[in-house]
């Protein structure tokens, strides 16, 4: 527990907090002056025992459950960003999923400009895997240039002509990714659609309930079917936008040739 940075953290967003919003009165006689909801008025909206909430911030709670902790991140208005740092300031390590079901659903606009100045093939996904934004080589890839409203779907139910090798090197290794976005969001109805359809086919259903490790997707590289420039490989760049936990920027470097034949680019380190 970082009990200095919990302090702060707490201390700052409690202070913002009119106790007028929440039906409370300010005295106006000798008393309390500090700005902001008190502790006890803080306990007294959570419903926890007196003094829950003080433990908390003078960090003499140790291993906080995760349900105080949503549940102060949400009364203080909390952002994502926020939430991981509660987590790691309060727990050491990060939160098990979003504060906000609909966290990771929507990203800065500006992201549209700046996936169109990539040169590879690039396009950004929200938490359920519907596309956000994407530049031409992205459309490119497809026949018709027919762009995919979710790519996870259009990966494991759609696109098996154009990904190689699909039962291979694309579903064992895209439907743990499905399985682990739904251990953090099991509330996302897109993903259950999505895992509901997967249950449904004959082909995928064996592969998903047969279940492996989580393998991330970044550097991996596998092969497929461009529509313009046949067959290829992609090596797989990706990354997640700050302000929205659990959406995907991923830049596809494609190499032509049905075999790998590019020389595999080496691991950055500063030195």
């Amino acid at each position: 527990m970082n009990k200095t940075a919990l302090r702060a953290l707490l201390r700052e967003r409690r202070a913002l907090i009119a106790p007028e919003s929440h039906g409370f009165s300010r005295p106006s006689g000798q008393g309390r002056r500090a700005r902001g909801l008190s502790q006890h008025q803080v306990d007294q909206l959570l419903h926890r025992t007196l003094g829950t909430y003080h433990r908390l911030e003078s960090g003499n709670y140790p291993n906080p459950p995760t349900t105080l902790l949503r549940d102060v991140a949400r009364l203080f208005g909390l952002n994502e960003q926020e939430w991981v740092s509660l987590c790691r300031y309060a727990l050491l390590q990060d939160p098990p999923g979003p504060l906000h079901p609909t966290s990771g659903k929507e990203i800065p606009g500006v992201w549209q400009e700046a996936v169109e100045g990539i040169r590879h093939i690039a396009y950004v996904s929200d938490a359920s895997w519907d596309l956000l934004a994407h530049n031409e080589h992205f459309a490119a890839l497809f026949p018709g240039r027919n762009v995919p409203a979710n790519t996870m779907r259009w990966m494991l139910l759609d696109g098996r002509e154009v990904l190689t090798n699909w039962h291979t090197a694309w579903a064992p290794l895209v439907l743990p990714q499905l399985r682990a976005a739904l251990a953090t969001r099991p509330e996302d109805e897109v993903l259950r659609q999505i895992e509901k359809e997967i249950l449904a086919d004959p082909e995928v259903a064996p592969l998903y309930t047969a279940g492996a490790a989580f393998p991330h997707p970044d550097g991996d590289e596998r092969p497929l079917l461009h529509a313009e420039f046949g067959p290829g490989w992609v090596t797989m760049c990706a990354a997640q936008p700050m302000t929205a936990p659990g959406a995907r920027l991923i830049i596809l470097v494609f190499h032509p040739g049905e075999k790998r034949s590019h020389v595999r680019a080496p691991m950055l380190r500063a030195f």
